[in-house]
């Protein structure tokens, strides 16, 4: 009897003991930028631990990738990309890794190809900025997702089927929105050529100072008489431009055309929870209402 008792005593510590390890820890994705991450959150739930390389704010073309970056990477279990020549850095970057397996997750969209300056013929790489788009990322990343956590399939699947009813649900929103700019006044002037993808969707025009942001700073003398030429030739109401550059050149434009400046759009970079788009989905609900507020001054 006493022997069977420490023997029923050994079991129960035993299953005690199984009960009581500790979950394995989450493994980690390391996206480009906050966009990238925030849609990244939103498939992953509590199963992944997500960070975005830049922090909100940051320019994301010709980011400056530091030894701390190295180090974050070399830990991190995937990293996504947008890919389209959008991080510019991201080969070189890559190249310093050793075994970490990265995935692009514009794979499958249709890119617009730039039409101006030196950029004519590559991929427009701001493919996000079409909700219709977002649902190939969002798909993208469900798939790295299971094959990264198998144990987590059910999961992934779920929140992205749930996050893509809601992106849906803005491009709907955007549609009927958009819908209400005039057909004279229905043009986009931006810094950035950033918003190819959103024009064509909605049925916009679209000019811009420069095509990306990988040089620029205010625009050249002659991308700023250009854009000028284009406001006043089309009565263009309002003029924009993004967040994550200077205004400075398409405040000129704004002067000498009498156009209003409608103020800043967001495009690259999402804000802190305190700010105005924390997340993707604020973002296109922002710059929408942006849009609308200034081409018809209401």
């Amino acid at each position: 009897m006493i022997c069977r008792h420490f023997l029923l005593l050994g079991s129960l510590s035993l299953a005690g003991a199984a009960l009581a390890q500790p979950a394995p820890p989450k493994k980690t994705v390391l996206t480009t930028f906050t966009i990238l991450a925030d849609m990244a959150r939103n498939v992953a739930g509590d199963r992944l631990n997500v960070v975005s390389l830049t922090r909100p704010g940051a320019e994301i073309h010709g980011y400056q990738f530091t030894p701390s970056d190295i180090v974050k990477a070399q830990k991190a279990d995937l990293i996504l990309n947008n890919g389209l020549n959008l991080e510019l850095w991201f080969a070189r970057f890559t190249r310093q890794l050793r075994g970490v397996p990265t995935v692009t997750v514009t794979e499958g969209i249709k890119p617009i190809s730039i039409a101006a300056d030196a950029y004519r013929g590559k991929p427009n790489p701001h493919a996000w900025m079409s909700p219709k788009n977002a649902l190939i990322y969002v798909e993208n990343m469900r798939k790295a997702f299971v094959k990264l956590d198998p144990a987590g399939a059910a999961t992934f699947n779920r929140n992205a089927a749930r996050y893509s009813a809601e992106i849906r649900k803005v491009d709907a929103m955007l549609a009927k929105q958009l819908a209400t700019v005039p057909q004279n006044q229905r043009a986009l002037v931006t810094c950035e050529g950033a918003f190819s993808y959103l024009a064509r969707d909605y049925g916009l025009r679209e000019f811009y100072l420069w095509p990306v942001n990988a040089e620029e700073g205010q625009g050249t003398p002659r991308q700023v008489r250009a854009v000028i030429d284009a406001v006043r030739q089309n009565r263009i109401p309002a003029v924009f431009c993004e967040s994550t550059v200077p205004a400075t050149g398409m405040q000129q434009v704004a002067r000498d055309t009498g156009a209003r400046f409608g103020g800043v759009l967001y495009v690259d970079s999402l804000t802190d929870a305190r700010g105005p788009v924390p997340t993707y989905l604020d973002l296109l609900r922002k710059d929408a209402a942006a849009i609308v507020k200034g081409l018809t001054g209401q």
